[in-house]
């Protein structure tokens, strides 16, 4: 993605022990969901402990960066200085992820354009060498 969705004043997110290698693969673009090493639940956000069956153990999938707009709001309030108005956070149910949706921001559409069900595909916003951020722009259909 060439041009920034977020402004340069908008703080960047923090990662801890859990989410740490979500954001490793992110910066090398590359989209991972949380595996419970014992049920093989996939999870998203990243948790230290399985919701289904407790375990502490888990790996990382990597998903093809693929899904549909599951739901989404129009905002029209900005939540840094510069912030172009008004942008939409998505709710997106990816692909092959085991059911989990994950919530985002649609780039290169109009907020007037958008529908439930539209096919979305995932591109990265590089925020600095270490730091890449999921969006998802409609694919054709």
């Amino acid at each position: 993605m060439s041009e920034r969705f977020f402004p340069d004043g908008m703080p960047p997110p923090l990662a801890d022990s859990t989410t740490l290698p979500w954001w490793q693969a992110a910066a090398e673009h590359r989209l991972v969901v949380q595996r419970c090493s014992s049920c093989e639940q996939t999870r998203h956000p990243p948790a230290p402990v399985c919701p289904r069956c407790r375990s502490a153990e888990s790996d990382w999938k990597e998903i093809p960066g693929r899904g549909e707009v599951y739901t989404y709001t129009r905002v029209h309030r900005p939540i840094a200085a510069g912030q172009e108005l008004p942008f939409v956070v998505a709710v997106i149910a990816l692909e092959d992820s085991g059911g989990l949706r994950m919530i985002s921001n649609l780039v290169d559409v109009g907020p007037q354009e958008l529908e439930i069900g539209m096919p979305v595909e995932l591109v990265w916003e590089d925020m600095s060498a270490d730091l890449a951020i999921p969006r998802f722009r409609p694919t054709a259909r």
